[in-house]
This record gives structure tokens, sequence and C-alpha cells, in this order.
């Protein structure tokens, strides 16, 4: 997940660098959507931008993904910057009229 503003920014030629990947060296996915949620609940929720969603073909992408431990759940992390390729699709992560994320529904 990320700003659509973001999103709308990024240049269709070069691969997707957040700025995770250069603080932290990774890019932090999930691989469930209630869990997607719950994340999104916890640290995005009062930030009042509009969100998409990244849907990623994980045999694409072209960096290693290392499934890791956080907070008792594993989670995949691409260690690289995300191929463009590998996104299968972009949705909107609905939200209410307070800004709590709803299930997306995927």
């Amino acid at each position: 997940m990320l700003p659509r503003t973001e999103w709308q920014q990024q240049a269709p030629e070069t691969p997707y660098r957040p700025a995770s990947l250069a603080v932290e060296g990774f890019i932090h996915c999930t691989g469930e959507a209630e869990r997607l949620v719950n994340v999104a609940n916890m640290f995005y929720s009062q930030v009042r931008d509009d969100f998409v969603i990244l849907c990623l073909d994980t045999d694409a992408i072209r960096a290693e993904i290392r499934w890791e431990e956080a907070d008792g759940h594993r989670f995949p992390h691409i260690y690289g910057p995300l191929n463009l390729d590998a996104v299968s699709a972009v949705v909107p992560f609905p939200r209410d009229a307070s800004g709590t994320f709803l299930d997306p529904g995927l």
C-alpha cells in the first residue's frame, strides 16, 4: 500500500523504490488482506491521503524476497527495487468516513 499520489508520480520506466528501501533496506509487503488492513489502521489511519494497494506477481519480482518475522507474524520483504512488470493490479484501498481502512475484498 502507498499513497495514491506517490504511485501516480512513479515513472513507468523505472523500478519502484519507496523510502523504506533506502532506510531499512527492503520494501514492506504482506501476503494477507486482513493483515494489510490491520497494519494500515495501526500506522496510517491518521494520514488523510487516498491509498492504493499494489497486487504483486511474486514469480515476476526480480529482487530477493525474504519471509521474516515481525510482531509474531511472517511478512514478505523485498530486498531491492520493485520491477513494475511484477505489479499485476493497482486497486483503491477503501476507507470509511473516519479514515479507518476497510477490507479491500481481495
